[in-house]
């Protein structure tokens, strides 16, 4: 069985909109880790504190077959398209642990979809 993790970047208000778009399209849940970030945009100041928005890096861990429909799920429920909305990029996987409960469902998913 084939991994690949989807990582997204977005504002902490579009999160859980990302997440629940991702599920619908087959993700089994996401780990999400506050962050903060620069990028080509200068954050705003206000008497000269800085102003960030807040940000969240949320990853999923996907069977391979998945990847392209969550990501298309994320990318139009984060509304990707405008500019200094998010980012979402896929990386492969070379090993898993820790799923051990989960593979057998896997199978059977796997027999139900080719069988």
């Amino acid at each position: 069985m084939r991994f690949k993790v989807i990582i997204a970047t977005v504002k902490t208000d579009v999160t859980d909109g990302i997440v629940d778009a991702a599920k619908a399209a087959g993700a089994t849940g996401a780990t999400i880790i506050p962050a903060h970030g620069t990028g080509i945009r200068e954050a705003k100041t206000f008497f000269g504190l800085t102003l960030e928005a807040q940000t969240e890096v949320v990853i999923f861990l996907l069977e391979e077959h998945l990847v392209e429909k969550v990501m298309n799920a994320i990318c139009e429920a984060g509304k990707f398209e405008k500019p200094g909305t998010g980012i979402a990029f896929v990386f492969p996987v070379e090993r898993v642990a820790g799923l051990e409960s989960q593979l057998e469902s896997f199978k059977e998913k796997v027999r139900d979809r080719y069988f």
